[in-house]
């Protein structure tokens, strides 16, 4: 090859490769095999979010749930949620569903709470008569309304097993599955201990701008 020739071909790759290279890591544990991670991408005008999956029936989702929540009331950033129901699991479906009708048809902020008393009280639930015990006292200590079916046209478990599809794109192999977005990468955090010091790098990485204060 003439050196006019590889000058050129060096030319050519330096234009083609990226000006910033995506980091993919995780703390805790190894990295697990992803396939399509395409979906996790920061939304714009976000300095960080987590992206989370989990099931109402895992005891490591449980041990997790409160530590996530308590982060992005500290920090200040996104939450994404999504369900992945693991196969074997009884009851976890049925919760799922249940979470979703008090997110459409009470507030977020319901089912955000039906979903942590879930985990809570995770350990005396066995199976579908013991959550549907459970869930009976729930609504009416919330004196709320149980309805008679919850989800009639099937809505709320089609968009579960959209969470269930992307969780599969991803190739998601356990719950809870943890994701700190950040600009110019992820970290897939393996022990939820860690969470906070990854979410510090990711902030680290876009100051935050400084507070405009206008003359009187």
């Amino acid at each position: 090859m003439s050196r006019f020739a590889a000058l050129a071909l060096a030319a050519a790759l330096t234009v083609a490769t990226p000006a910033v290279l995506h980091a993919q890591n995780a703390v805790g544990g190894p990295l697990d095999p992803f396939r399509d991670t395409s979906m996790l991408k920061l939304p714009a005008g976000q300095r960080a979010a987590i992206f989370e999956w989990e099931d109402l029936e895992c005891p490591a989702c449980a041990h997790a749930f409160p530590v996530t929540h308590a982060a992005i009331e500290r920090y200040h950033i996104p939450l994404y949620r999504h369900d992945f129901l693991i196969p074997g699991h009884a009851w976890s479906p049925t919760a799922a569903i249940t979470a979703r009708y008090l997110q459409d048809k009470v507030s977020p902020e319901t089912a955000e709470q039906f979903r942590r008393d879930v985990f809570a009280n995770q350990s005396a639930i066995s199976g579908l008569d013991d959550l549907d015990a459970f869930t009976r006292r729930w609504f009416s200590a919330h004196k709320l309304q149980e309805p008679f079916q919850m989800d009639p046209t099937g809505r709320f478990a089609a968009e579960i097993e959209s969470d269930v599809t992307l969780a599969n794109r991803l190739g998601l192999r356990q719950t809870p599955t943890i994701i700190v977005l950040a600009p110019h990468g992820w970290t897939e955090v393996k022990d939820v201990s860690n969470l906070y010091s990854v979410i510090d790098a990711a902030l680290a990485e876009t100051p935050a701008k400084p507070a405009v204060h206008k003359a009187r």
